[in-house]
């Protein structure tokens, strides 16, 4: 049995609950994706261009990560493996800005739930290295988006 913080799991429950949490921040980057794919299409080339190499292309390779992450953890463990689906990102009068600041609250709610779960032992308890590896790395690609966004943001509309 193991004994995070002062909640214990069997080993079974605290493997289903690091599964459950990486699924959930898996989520938030699959709609910050969403958001800046929405974000994208409503941008000029220039900006557009600026998105996919400095947003786009970091959090489309954390959800990568994340999901074949959870994918192997499942698989390792013998525990289901969830289907990501693509998430609704809103309306387009939501506008660029708007789906940009979308992401960028998802990128930190994800951020969030993995921290949480690295800061609670869970991973080393009932985990593996590579998913503990896997959630450093994903941490790594999101690091960066909130001020590359902010930079973005403040050259629209000049």
């Amino acid at each position: 049995m193991a004994s995070v913080g002062k909640v214990a799991y069997t080993t079974a429950e605290g493997r289903q609950e690091l599964l459950d949490s990486l699924a959930t921040a898996t989520d938030a980057i699959g709609l910050a994706l969403a958001s800046l794919g929405e974000a994208y299409e409503q941008l000029d080339e220039h900006n557009g261009d600026r998105l996919e190499a400095e947003l786009f292309g970091p959090v489309q390779r954390a959800y990568g990560r994340a999901k074949a992450a959870h994918s192997q953890f499942a698989e390792r463990h013998g525990l289901a493996r969830r289907t990501f689906e693509s998430a609704a990102p809103g309306l387009p009068s939501t506008g660029a800005k708007g789906f940009i600041d979308s992401a960028v609250a998802a990128v930190s709610d994800s951020d969030a739930d993995l921290a949480e779960l690295q800061d609670s032992g869970l991973p080393g308890e009932v985990g593996d290295v590579e998913v503990r590896a896997a959630i450093s790395e994903v941490r790594a690609l999101l690091a960066g988006v909130r001020q590359n966004a902010r930079a973005l943001e403040r050259t629209l509309g000049r």
